[in-house]
């Protein structure tokens, strides 16, 4: 057996399950990224996986397997450069146990990333916000269901896999509302509620009394919602929104739109982008700095509260023959 096959063993059950302790949605996701790659080495080189060597995995092969995601399996570029992340980790961990193997290591983890644009952030305005909360037919269990979980989701931006995930133990409708959650990297994170989510709350739980280890929004059986379920259930209520708010006409809403949807409400009411982070438990203020971008009326106002100076408008001609060609580049 080559170094690779016992490596990547122990990189998977040392350091990304024993000292990360990294979940299974990134277990899953470096997983899958591996047996592709090792399919492709396979295809590739003509030899099975468990006899490839590190040096295998050069730079070369690294980079043709990324532009085979993008190119022949149709990845789009955002779904391509979540691979390298996975293939950089395994190689960063290799480069202590194999040395030896050093140059190879260093050119693959110099394989970049591709540049793409980024997309415009999705919300729904006030309209839609309202039309989305009548959809669903509160005279059925399912509808009240629905209604209390898209009222949640909208007021507090959390992850679908976040929202799936509630049990009844996590709320706390007392002094100081909230809804307590466990996002990303296994951080535990308290979300306030506002008096029309606690009441809408309240409404469901007399309903739907149970457990503290029990769903807060169960299916027909009593079981958890899949991520594909609360997308399924968004879909249909989108839908039937649509039919009287134009805004929800063309427009896909996933549960990351509710998300923004509740950033969007947050910086449109004054709060600032550090807070917004925080609230949707956020790595880095960094990342809310997109929905900045996204609100034209905060741009508005600003350009409102500005001065235009005092001079003469007029085309800025360069004083030197050079400057002018430079100009024109």
């Amino acid at each position: 057996m080559s170094a690779l096959a016992p490596t990547l063993e122990a990189f998977f059950t040392e350091r990304l399950i024993s000292q990360r302790r990294a979940g299974a949605g990134t277990v899953s996701a470096y997983r899958d990224t591996f047996r592709l790659l090792l399919g492709f080495a396979q295809a590739r080189l003509g030899r099975a996986p468990s006899k490839l060597d590190v040096a295998d995995l050069d730079a070369t092969l690294v980079a043709a397997f990324l532009d085979h995601l993008e190119h022949e399996r149709g990845n789009g570029i955002r779904t391509r450069n979540a691979r390298p992340s996975a293939i950089h980790s395994l190689f960063r961990f290799a480069s202590l146990r194999h040395p030896e193997h050093a140059a190879t290591i260093a050119r693959v983890l110099a394989v970049p990333s591709r540049r793409h644009e980024r997309a415009e952030v999705s919300y729904l305005t006030r309209e839609g916000t309202g039309a989305l909360l009548a959809a669903p037919d509160r005279s059925r269990w399912l509808g009240r269901r629905d209604h209390a979980l898209l009222v949640l989701a909208i007021q507090t931006g959390l992850r679908v896999a976040e929202l799936a995930g509630l049990t009844l133990g996590d709320l706390e409708l007392g002094p100081g509302p909230h809804v307590r959650c466990r996002g990303k990297g296994r951080k535990q994170r308290a979300t306030p509620l506002t008096s029309h989510t606690v009441a809408v709350l309240r409404v469901w739980l007399r309903e739907r009394a149970g457990g503290t280890a029990e769903p807060l929004f169960p299916t027909r059986l009593g079981g958890s919602l899949s991520n594909d379920a609360v997308q399924w259930l968004l879909a249909r209520h989108t839908a039937t929104a649509a039919r009287g708010c134009r805004s929800l006409a063309d427009k896909r809403v996933s549960p990351h739109v509710l998300r923004h949807t509740a950033a969007m409400n947050l910086l449109q009411s004054g709060v600032d982008t550090a807070v917004i982070a925080l609230w949707l438990g956020h790595e880095s203020a960094q990342t809310t700095q997109v929905y900045l971008h996204a609100d034209l009326a905060l741009k508005e106002r600003a350009l409102a509260r500005t001065t235009p100076p005092d001079v003469r408008p007029g085309r800025y001609r360069p004083p030197d023959a050079l400057l002018a060609f430079l100009e024109t580049l």
